[in-house]
């Protein structure tokens, strides 16, 4: 049937409830997603990460809902790639071996001793972000999604009942509102890491910062502990703030739970136990499953230490703090995966029966609980090792209730996959249905005042008000495809109710001005509703309000680009994109108030043409690249029209999992913007520029081998270098160099043996002398072998040739010993460094380093770029762009050393 005539027919079916249901008049059969016509196939982009076929053929960036493939080489879902995503990220910081504990912390303390130079960055990106901007709705963008106002990933909330709400960014650090949400401050800005796992307020209203973000086990951010602020209405965290020793440095921490006198802490080296009234003295471990592949154990260099001692979460029963029931376990699985509880000598044991609730290992995984405030109920959200391998349309098992109030239970399923999917979820179809990526997306919490009543999370938001019979959508994937869409830029998103951001991390209720709210975290920042939320006529809820107006930038952008804006009438004014984890390709044009996302999924690397900023090139994932030559500007009027494309597939054919990395390189020719290079298994070349409009226009200028995929690539006058690795983990990592021309000639492998000069970790960046290019800078990734301990994995982050690579220069100097990122030659020839901390800056003449400028907050800086207004740019994974004038570096107002 077509979508008009469904939605008409629905829509006299529900014209009176469409007046306002009380969330309590949940609707029996919520209207799933109809069918979508050709043209709206094209437009539903995915908010979440690539869904497209690996198998080499042609696809398009967006497709109405995500199809698993199960072919040799497939993996195409966003479950998979989303854990690929996360993987690579983790590799390029630990390969080719395990990270000690105290890497980032000895780096943070060095930091602080070191001169910075004159000049004070400027926020760039501190203005509202929308993701449904009119103005790119764009078959390739997120537009008309209905999630409104983003910012990165949220993965910590606390609320009280004044009003106050507490927001902890994936790597942005700590955010205080105090009028129930906006207007947002930083409060932990002065910390050594803004990787934030939890957040909670105890009873003393005391709040509680725990680090290290809890998405995985190998995560990219580790933490440096657990900090507590004991006036979070009006203070803010210091260092001397940590509770204990360093004993939870170099772990994450997926959750704090309170009882009997002590906090629990679920962390990826165990379960650890502090004091809550003497904050003093070490943390006890209380369990470990695999003591022996602890930091300072026999295994403890063994490549799969990281995952043999993971605690996502703990429960206590409110009626005898002394029972306790820890969830332990890889989310991929392993032997150790279960529940365990105290025997009657004190050890903890497997739990071998919960009810419903599974205890064996293949069922036991990534797993959240919640109480209620009353004590009557605990509830708990399992993700199964088993169904995640088995079933490729979930891995979840099942959302459970404790009605005794007991962490032993018995356990009850209240919800599975279906139910959720039959409660107006917008995840249909087969391959990506409810809990796909249960291993991430998890959040669970009860209303204080109802122990019925509950918020979980997983891709989307659900709500029971009746413990758990009857479920709700209230949070939406999207509003793509439901009947009440609409892509008319006049109607923004039709009739559709205004939904959330994918990907849920955290949720709280609080109170403002008497009145009751919940709070949810995502991979679009955070949202909140009445707690007596009202549904619309489709199930969902209607009365979602973004909290993300611009003063918490929390993005996590992988790269920017800078041009001149062609409609900026004084030439000064210039445009800014950049590629950002899970929210798109953002555009901030010379006098926005608002910026815009002109491409959807995932943004990787970008591209912006210095004369005219309207040409944009940007990566979604894999290599699969997308072009534009006005902006990507399209009201929407042209959907059933594809020749009226206003950007344009260019992908070179490296575009899969297995020819490329998930966030691939690609640099245009500083001499020549029309030629073009790209990395995967080969190396790409084209000439046309932002004019090409097919993948069939690049050519393979060189083949890097089989196994190997380019990490890095630069190119100035014809001159390419190539940085690869393959295999990119701890399994045999290896990594190398190749140079060659453009035109294909001239290619050769560098000679980079593993125990030499340059170490074997990842090849993150090149700096080409535009003047010579022989002459190159090259900034390694990871830890040196002080952290690291794996074959070759050699001392140094930034190294130097004068001779094309066949010699290197160990020019690290006094950097601190922390992964780069990104190097940059300046036109006054000082040196740029971006690193995971912060950003450096050498002198010309200068040997060694200082921090780059004042105001930066402590966050990975994952790219430098110049900008044809002089400035200096960078992207950073969790905190914006930020931009300062190189001119005024010149003056140190600390010596240099």
């Amino acid at each position: 049937m077509p979508i008009r005539q469904h939605r008409r027919l629905l829509l006299s079916a529900v014209t009176l409830t469409a007046l306002g249901l009380t969330t309590s008049q949940a609707l029996a059969a919520p209207s799933a997603p109809s069918a979508p016509q050709p043209w709206q196939v094209r437009h539903q982009a995915d908010i979440g990460k690539q869904h497209a076929k690996k198998t080499g053929a042609t696809t398009t960036r967006s497709t109405f809902s995500p199809k698993a493939d199960s072919g040799a080489g497939d993996g195409g879902d966003e479950a998979e790639n989303s854990a690929e995503g996360v993987a690579q990220y983790t590799e390029a910081r630990t390969a080719p071996g395990v990270v000690a504990p105290g890497a980032y912390g000895a780096a943070w303390s060095q930091l602080q001793s070191m001169p910075h130079t004159d000049g004070d960055w400027k926020h760039v990106t501190d203005e509202p972000y929308n993701s449904d901007d009119p103005r790119y709705r764009d078959v390739n963008s997120n537009s008309s999604g209905g999630a409104g106002l983003v910012t990165g990933r949220i993965t910590g909330i606390a609320a009280d009942s004044n009003g106050y709400v507490y927001a902890g960014g994936a790597n942005g650090g700590v955010f205080r509102s105090r009028t129930g949400g906006g207007h947002w401050e930083p409060i932990a800005d002065k910390l050594p890491t803004l990787s934030t796992g939890t957040l909670n307020l105890d009873e003393g209203g005391r709040l509680w910062y725990a680090t290290g973000e809890s998405n995985t086990g190998a995560t990219s951010y580790v933490g440096t502990g657990v900090y507590v602020l004991a006036d979070p209405q009006h203070g803010k965290f210091q260092p001397g703030n940590r509770v204990g020793g360093s004993e939870l440095e170099s772990t994450i921490i997926h959750a704090l739970r309170f009882g009997g006198g002590k906090v629990w802490a679920a962390t990826s080296r165990g379960v650890w136990s502090h004091s809550t009234s003497d904050l003093s003295g070490p943390w006890k471990l209380e369990f470990a499953p695999n003591p022996d592949y602890l930091p300072g154990g026999s295994k403890a260099k063994d490549a799969s230490a990281p995952y043999k001692n993971i605690a996502n979460d703990i429960a206590i029963d409110p009626r005898d703090p002394s029972k306790v029931i820890l969830a332990v376990g890889w989310r991929g699985g392993d032997t150790y995966n279960g529940f365990y509880g105290k025997a009657a000598d004190g050890s903890w044991q497997r739990v071998s029966s919960l009810g419903d609730l599974p205890t064996d290992a293949a069922n036991v995984g990534n797993v959240t609980f919640a109480r209620s405030a009353d004590g009557s109920r605990y509830y708990a959200i399992d993700q199964s090792p088993d169904v995640a391998a088995h079933n490729p349309d979930t891995g979840l098992k099942g959302i459970y209730v404790s009605k005794s109030g007991s962490p032993y239970g018995p356990w009850v399923l209240i919800a599975d996959k279906d139910k959720l999917k039959g409660s107006g979820s917008a995840l249909q179809d087969p391959g990506y249905q409810p809990g796909i990526q249960s291993w991430y997306n998890q959040s669970l919490q009860v209303d204080p005042a109802n122990p019925d009543h509950v918020y979980a999370g997983l891709e989307e938001v659900f709500e029971t008000t009746d413990g758990g019979a009857k479920w709700a959508t209230v949070g939406p994937y999207w509003n793509n495809g439901f009947p009440c869409w609409s892509i008319d830029p006049t109607k923004q998103t039709g009739d559709c109710s205004p939904t959330v951001h994918s990907d849920q991390h955290a949720v709280a209720f609080g109170s403002y001005q008497g009145k009751v709210n919940v709070y949810v975290g995502n991979d679009g920042g955070i949202y909140r509703r009445p707690g007596n939320g009202q549904l619309d006529a489709w199930g969902h809820g209607k009365d979602w309000t973004s909290l993300n107006d611009g003063t918490m930038d929390t993005l996590q952008y992988y790269s920017v680009g800078v041009g001149k804006d062609p409609a900026d009438k004084s030439g000064k004014g210039v445009i800014v994109s950049g590629g950002l984890q899970d929210n798109g390709e953002s555009i901030l044009r010379a006098h926005d108030k608002v910026m815009g996302s002109n491409f959807g999924g995932d943004g990787g690397d970008t591209m912006v043409d210095p004369a005219n900023g309207c040409n944009i090139a940007e990566e979604y994932v894999y290599l699969d690249m997308w072009v534009t030559q006005n902006c990507a500007v399209n009201d929407g009027s042209w959907t059933k029209d594809p020749s009226k494309a206003t950007s344009y597939e260019v992908a070179p054919p490296d575009k899969d999992s297995s020819a490329a990395r998930f966030i691939a390189p690609m640099t245009s020719d500083p001499k020549d913007t029309n030629t073009w290079v790209a990395g995967g298994r080969h190396v790409w070349v084209q000439h046309k520029g932002y004019a090409i409009r097919s993948g069939s226009e690049w050519t393979s200028a060189y083949d890097l081998g089989a196994g190997h995929v380019a990490t890095a690539v630069a190119t100035v006058n014809g001159t390419v270098y190539a940085g690869w690795c393959g295999p990119c983990n701890n399994q045999g990592f290896s990594r190398g160099i190749a140079v060659g021309n453009t035109d294909g000639t001239g290619w050769h492998q560098l000679n980079l043996p593993v125990d030499g000069t340059v170490p074997n970790r990842y090849i993150s960046s090149f700096a080409v002398d535009q003047n010579d290019a022989q002459h190159v800078f090259v900034a390694i990734n990871g830890f040196s072998r002080t952290w690291t301990e794996g074959p070759g994995a050699g001392n140094g982050h930034l190294f130097e040739t004068r001779d094309g690579g066949a010699t290197w220069t160990d020019v690290s100097a006094n950097l601190p010993d922390v992964p780069a990122t990104s190097v940059k030659l300046l036109p006054n020839g000082g040196l740029a460094l971006g690193t995971d901390l912060a950003a450096f800056y050498r002198a010309p003449g200068e040997r060694n380093f200082s921090v780059l400028g004042r105001n930066l907050p402590t966050t990975a800086v994952a790219q430098l770029k110049t900008g044809p207004d002089g400035r200096l740019y960078a992207a950073t994974f969790g905190r914006g762009i930020w931009s300062i004038n190189p001119n005024e570096l010149s003056e140190d107002d600390d010596s240099q050393g």
